[in-house]
């Protein structure tokens, strides 16, 4: 059976809300990442789950929309805001080497993403691609299946 979709097309905003999470053994590298990425990121509204959240306010100083911890539901909470439209950027530093409680909240968050047809990094370099596109700082519309 062949399905056929059909599109919206979605606006992003010049400033991007994006969600910001991290496993706990990739947490330094996000916020170190962030770090590095102070003055660009600043530009934006950022959320993120639990103490990922936390750590990025009290170490880097950017004021970060908190949600609860990956485990707790945070993922969950981050795909709801997806599907509402709400985010529509996500940099997720997870962890492919440790399992996770939470895995099937995991693969649900990066498929809502996919869905939604948002820019997801899961890594750092991607994250650096991400950021440096020109696309980054302009208006942007996204592709997402229409619902009916």
């Amino acid at each position: 059976m062949e399905r056929k979709y059909k599109f919206i097309r979605v606006k992003m905003g010049s400033k991007k809300h994006i969600a910001l999470i991290a496993h706990d053994n990739k947490k330094d590298a996000l916020i170190e990442w962030v770090k590095e990425n102070k003055d660009k990121l600043s530009k934006h509204f950022l959320y993120g789950t639990g103490t990922t959240a936390y750590l990025i306010s009290e170490k880097v100083g950017l004021p970060v929309k908190a949600f609860k911890s990956g485990p707790l539901g945070g993922d969950q909470q981050i795909g709801a805001r997806i599907a509402e439209g709400k985010i529509d950027f996500m940099i997720f530093f997870w962890d492919p080497l440790e399992a996770q409680p939470h895995d099937p909240d995991v693969k649900a968050l990066l498929r809502i993403g996919s869905l939604y047809d948002i820019p997801m990094a899961t890594n750092y370099s991607t994250a650096d691609f991400l950021l440096a596109s020109p696309l980054m700082e302009r208006e942007y519309y996204r592709k997402v299946i229409e619902s009916k």
